[in-house]
């Protein structure tokens, strides 16, 4: 790897930190992204033509799709690519056929950044170094910038080196990762029923840096649920005989929720991270509103906790009189790596010269990942699929308004992937 795409790859991950964009509103983002690959030479499709509307999950409104739309075309997206995001659909799957036999080998990226309000401490190097965010309230801050960025970097590598290919080299930009939302409606499109191996990556995540992790395993099958309950509003002391308490029931929802019994053949978990409602002391409230997650070590017993916290909150309004409604607001399941694949990442990062140890497995992550959504698919086509992490230096934790990355993980992640695109699609 030359300096000149060293230095590319952290200015793409700057510009990307500085300006995020959240799940399903990526539109500078992938404006971007797609002017690029459209130059290397690569076989673009973008939009509705990789995603299911109906499977998209959590999308934000129509009015917040228009007015972050004015934000992007006002802060630098590419005007030539723009259009094709407009509408919120800002999937692209970007193809290097070589006209050879061989396999067709998908490699996925997600661009998304979270609702968090970055730093403005002055040892934060972003703020130091000048590409804090410029959008409040937003945050690339668990490496997504850098995941978009390593894409970009392996489709460069790729087109330099076309000629050691067969096959079909395919690069999958994902939207709204967080909350696992995206992968489900690029699945459903199906953007990878033709793939023999897929590969994910993620940096950090606790690997050290200069570490590999070839299969992460572990990641829970997860429902996140937004759940409104509607009552009537009354007035607390003259007539709280016409009232229909929304709180109450959102409150005794909530405290049963956290009462579900955990599961006996694995990993359980369920949470209620937020609850809003009312309007006033002296009223009884008519609106309550809460978000909740269910996880469980498989599908199956998520699908438990999930039932379970169904009926607590069904319960609930019917004992307070109080209508209610619940979005699925996301949703993963679980699946692991193939170790098969896994081995031949393990061996191509060994050859790597910014990797000191390689770790062929690790089944510790409690988290949840919709690249599961592919990854089941894949493999249930006969197919292969693997997870891996790049470590890297942590300012402060995934999700935290300190995050922030170590920047030489940026060219381990493309010279891992581009080792193993040859390995895996290579000439003969």
């Amino acid at each position: 790897m030359n300096d000149q795409l060293k230095q590319q790859l952290v200015e793409w991950r700057r510009d990307f930190h500085q300006y995020p964009e959240q799940g399903f509103l990526e539109m500078r983002t992938a404006s971007i992204v797609a002017a690029e690959l459209d130059r290397l030479g690569f076989k673009l499709r973008t939009g509705r033509e990789v995603m299911v509307s109906k499977e998209m999950m959590g999308r934000p409104s129509v009015k917040t799709v228009a007015a972050h739309a004015e934000w992007a075309e006002q802060n630098g997206a590419n005007p030539d690519y723009f259009g094709l995001f407009l509408d919120g659909f800002t999937g692209i799957v970007a193809d290097w056929e070589t006209g050879k036999e061989g396999p067709v080998t998908a490699f996925r990226f997600d661009m998304d950044a979270l609702p968090i309000f970055e730093s403005d401490d002055a040892d934060h190097l972003p703020e130091k170094e000048g590409f804090r965010s410029v959008a409040p309230g937003s945050m690339h801050a668990c490496g997504h910038d850098g995941h978009t960025s390593i894409g970009l970097g392996l489709a460069n590598l790729m087109a330099e080196n076309a000629d050691q290919f067969t096959g079909t080299i395919r690069i999958i930009f994902q939207p709204a990762e967080e909350g696992v939302r995206g992968a489900k409606s690029m699945t459903a499109a199906g953007v990878v029923d033709d793939v023999d191996r897929f590969i994910a990556v993620h940096l950090g995540t606790g690997v050290p840096h200069r570490h590999f992790v070839a299969a992460a395993n572990g990641f829970l099958a997860t429902t996140k649920m937004n759940v409104s309950f509607r009552g009537m509003a009354s007035h607390a002391g003259a007539q709280p005989q016409d009232g229909r308490n929304a709180l109450l029931a959102a409150a005794s929802a909530a405290l049963n929720i956290h009462a579900i019994s955990r599961h006996s053949n694995g990993a359980s978990r369920v949470n209620v991270g937020e609850l809003h409602a009312g309007s006033g002391r002296n009223i009884i409230a008519d609106t309550a509103d809460m978000k909740i997650e269910t996880r469980g070590a498989n599908s199956s017993i998520n699908h438990y906790v999930k039932e379970q916290a169904i009926a607590v909150i069904k319960g609930a309004a019917q004992m307070y009189g109080v209508d209610y409604e619940i979005d699925v607001a996301g949703e993963a399941i679980n699946c692991d790596s193939t170790l098969a694949l896994a081995e031949k990442l393990a061996e191509a990062a060994k050859g790597s010269p910014f990797i000191d140890e390689v770790v062929l497995e690790d089944n510790s992550s409690a988290g949840s990942e919709d690249a599961t959504y592919f990854m089941e698919r894949v493999k249930a086509h006969g197919g292969e699929a693997t997870y891996c992490i790049v470590g890297t230096d942590l300012a402060a934790g995934h999700h935290n308004k300190l995050f922030d990355i170590n920047e030489e993980s940026l060219f381990a992640g493309v010279d891992v992937l581009y080792r193993a695109a040859v390995e895996l699609n290579g000439v003969t």
